[in-house]
């Protein structure tokens, strides 16, 4: 199972490194971090750069796509290059997937009319132009589309993949391999548990 992992400037490292941490440790998966060109790509806080080993053309079919989001994700929106290889690359995957605001980059390549999506919680609103149904979930999957909410949603989805590509034994063993279980310290990762005025703050982080 090949995936590929498109790259653009100002990126969310972890919407992209969280699933491929996940993947990468499954056996009989390969995943590649593509962009527009081959190169160096540097995510949003401007500090850490991945490089893209292929460009789009060198891979238009793979068998699963993961699309990050992050703040670079407006600009992408424009960005025919990543819009029409996600078209051409969906026509062949077995799962065509998106992480956090990645979802605006799928429905900017007209995937998700008709289609239940989830993202970030403070940008649900923004699916619904697209023709998505928006869905606060942590994971929503529609026929070979899934999307995942912000961020470390994108570890919780690639887990759902996985137990689908192979078994369920299999996900359960790199789950524990990368030793995933979550106990944050405060139950605050949903804006419906959080304390009042932690949005606010939260947005001031992310805008």
């Amino acid at each position: 199972m090949h995936v590929a992992i498109p790259l653009y400037p100002r990126f969310t490292a972890l919407d992209a490194v969280g699933p491929y941490t996940v993947l990468a440790f499954a056996p009989g998966c390969t995943v590649t971090f593509v962009a527009a060109e081959a190169g160096p790509v540097t995510d949003d806080q401007g500090t850490l750069t991945l490089i893209a080993t292929a460009s789009y053309a060198d891979l238009p079919a793979p068998d699963v796509i993961i699309v990050p989001g992050g703040p670079g994700t407006l600009d992408a929106l424009s960005y025919e290059a990543l819009l029409g290889w996600i078209r051409q690359a969906h026509e062949h995957t077995r799962w065509t997937t998106s992480v956090c605001s990645g979802s605006l980059l799928l429905g900017a390549a007209g995937l998700l009319a008709g289609v239940k999506a989830t993202t970030h919680w403070a940008i649900l609103e923004m699916l619904a132009p697209y023709g998505a149904e928006p869905v606060s979930e942590r994971v929503v999957t529609e026929g070979k589309i899934v999307t995942a909410a912000g961020v470390s949603a994108g570890i919780d989805m690639a887990l759902t993949l996985l137990a689908q590509a192979r078994d369920p034994e299999t996900a359960q063993a790199v789950q524990l391999a990368i030793e995933y279980d979550p106990r944050p310290p405060f139950d605050c990762g949903s804006p419906k548990n959080a304390p009042e005025g932690t949005a606010e703050r939260a947005l001031a982080l992310i805008t």
